[in-house]
């Protein structure tokens, strides 16, 4: 029997399209609204003209047990272009790096202290509090989400060379926030949720990246699954408000003043969107404050065009030493074989950028092209090419200490209305994992619903 109702999803993101595919492949009429020219949100990318190339608007990496995210990727066609490399490459300031595996015994090396200068003293000690962090994330202290980051690891033991070469860089990937204010739970709550499926893989979690730009990974391919099961797609389309009457939706009212007719409606925006479009929803004004606590983290991407190579180890180098500048340097070439005929491309992520986000484009080139060269002698020489910098002022919401329990539940007082995004409560941080996670437990919430005489 075909179900007659009308599933709207509000918000092109990755988890309004994971929504809108799986609805469509559960047989479902779908209308997907996107406020913008393009789909994608957040994960897309965007030509540079002046470069006549298509980077993306943000280098993104790919944990294995991202298992919602793979789903999507399954259903979309483009499971193939994640690669996941044997090993990743730590730099220090002045040329010095160090190898890691990534995957089988070797990478236990990883946990007892990567730092090139680390003596045997301090690797055990590094094994002893990584033993210590991985019970604490699986049976959690009471306090935890009242700890910063760096007030867990003083307590665990961890040692300052271990946390310089791993574990501050990590939490500041997991979370986007120095770990002077980061919350401890946020780590303890991915970590945990790795050991997991970790031992339910049988193979410990890994990370990789993709191999293509973020449309072709994330949008081209829904876009071709809505063309096979008939979804509407409307762009430039602002939602103002979802109408309630009698405990149900009834549509999606427009900025144009026009409405869209709903049974059903996933709300997929960020949280600093979400304002207005709950209004009729009973528990709205508790919504809205959670979204508003939450905050906001802001992330620069920086895409560089040199005229010559770095000279990196990987497709992708972590940079160790406390600059609070760039997170990780991207080798585009590396990751998809792109030609060097121009230019050479690398992609730099800076996460909790607070200060980097006001700085004009020159600034923040010029301060990048200056810690490159302190990490690859390369660079000395190099040229830039071009500079595109992406600024995502609100990239994410925020995970510092206070945050914890402030993220909503996908489940609605009103059952044909569902929330999704990586701001909802998941077992990840803000990943593309999380988003995706929420857009399947919001499609189940529907999808349970009784069906219509």
């Amino acid at each position: 029997m075909n179900d007659p109702r009308q599933y709207v999803v509000i918000g092109g993101g990755l988890a309004g399209l994971a929504a809108a595919v799986w609805l469509a492949e559960a047989g479902k009429q779908v209308t997907l609204l996107e406020r913008r020219g393009r789909l994608g949100g957040r994960t897309h990318a965007m030509k540079v003209d002046a470069a006549d190339d298509l980077p993306d608007n943000g280098q993104h990496v790919i944990a294995s047990g991202y298992d919602h995210l793979f789903r999507y990727l399954t259903s979309v066609g483009t499971r193939e272009y994640v690669r996941f490399p044997q090993r990743a490459t730590l730099r220090w300031p002045d040329g010095r790096s160090v190898t890691m595996a990534t995957k089988g015994p070797a990478a236990l090396r990883t946990f007892f202290g990567a730092h090139p200068d680390a003596s045997l003293i301090e690797r055990v000690r590094a094994g002893i509090a990584t033993v210590r962090l991985g019970w604490q994330c699986l049976h959690q202290p009471a306090d935890l989400a009242d700890l910063t980051t760096e007030q867990w690891f003083h307590r665990i033991g961890m040692p300052a060379k271990a946390r310089e070469a791993l574990w501050d860089w990590l939490a500041l990937g997991v979370a986007a926030e120095p770990v002077q204010q980061e919350s401890a739970k946020v780590l303890a709550d991915v970590l945990a949720t790795g050991i997991r499926l970790g031992i339910k893989h049988r193979r410990p979690a890994t990370i990789g990246y993709p191999t293509t730009d973020l449309d072709t990974l994330y949008v081209t391919g829904a876009q071709r699954v809505f063309e096979r099961y008939g979804v509407t797609v409307r762009h430039r389309a602002v939602a103002r408000r979802i109408h309630i009457a009698d405990g149900r939706v009834t549509g999606v009212a427009l900025a144009d003043g026009s409405i869209v007719p709903a049974d059903a409606v996933v709300c997929a925006v960020p949280n600093s969107n979400v304002g207005g479009l709950l209004d009729e929803l009973p528990e709205h004004a508790e919504l809205y404050a959670a979204a508003d606590k939450l905050g906001y983290t802001p992330i620069v991407s920086t895409n560089l065009y040199l005229d010559r190579p770095l000279g990196t180890a990987a497709e992708f180098e972590a940079l160790i030493g406390g600059t609070g500048v760039i997170d990780e340097v991207f080798d585009r070439q590396k990751m998809t074989g792109r030609s060097t005929d121009r230019a050479w491309l690398y992609c730099l992520t800076t996460s909790g950028a607070y200060e980097q986000i006001h700085k004009s484009n020159e600034e923040i080139v010029t301060e990048q092209m200056a810690l490159l060269r302190r990490y690859y002698p390369a660079a000395e020489e190099a040229k830039v090419l071009q500079g595109h910098v992406v600024r995502m002022p609100k990239a994410t919401f925020s995970q510092v200490v206070g945050t914890h329990g402030l993220r909503p539940d996908q489940r609605t007082s009103v059952p044909t209305l569902v929330l999704a995004g990586d701001w909802t409560a998941t077992d990840w941080s803000a990943t593309m994992e999380s988003a995706v996670q929420s857009a399947a437990r919001a499609v189940d919430l529907l999808l349970a619903l009784p069906s219509v005489p």
